[in-house]
């Protein structure tokens, strides 16, 4: 068995990781754009939490059919016991907080703007549910940006504080 990932799981970990700071991005800052671009702005960042779950799926998928490799021996205890519960926290994260947005977006009497085609559920706007589902959906994206952005500061540590190589195993 190999020490490092396979390309294909380094591929899923890198896109989502550029599409989760781009929809963090754009999540954060929608709100402070003209009001004649706030809707545009908003069903980007739908769009883009959209291909997120999808991805996530996909990784399921392929995480089923490929096994990812040890930890190194030089990892450490503390690595060994942390890592698989901050992954999966993380990836029960990934799963939660779209579904909550796209609650959050239907309710609140939007559509799903693909550019080709318009999804429109015909949901009136409901602040009722909308209000709760959109706070939630918030807070657990600042869990998310914090719990990846310990995992990315574990990464580098073992980077460069213990040089034992689990960075280089998912580094393409």
């Amino acid at each position: 068995m190999s020490d490092r990932y396979d390309p294909g799981a380094i591929r899923f970990h890198w896109i989502m990781a550029v599409l989760v700071i781009l929809v963090g991005v754009l999540g954060l800052l929608h709100d402070s754009w003209p009001k004649g671009t706030q809707s545009f702005w908003i069903n980007i960042h739908a769009l883009v939490g959209l291909l997120v779950w999808v991805l996530l799926m996909a990784r399921f998928w392929w995480r089923s059919t490929h096994r990812p490799p040890p930890l190194p021996p030089e990892a450490g205890e503390l690595s060994r016991r942390l890592a698989r519960p901050v992954h999966l926290l993380m990836y029960l994260l990934l799963l939660v907080i779209p579904i909550l947005g796209i609650v959050t977006f239907v309710w609140h009497g939007r559509s799903f703007d693909f550019g080709l085609f318009r999804v429109d559920f015909g949901v009136p706007k409901n602040r009722a549910v909308f209000g709760p589902t959109e706070d939630v959906h918030g807070y657990l994206a600042y869990t998310l940006f914090t719990v990846a952005g310990l995992h990315a500061l574990a990464a580098l540590w073992h980077q460069f504080i213990r040089r034992d190589g689990v960075l280089s195993r998912m580094w393409p």
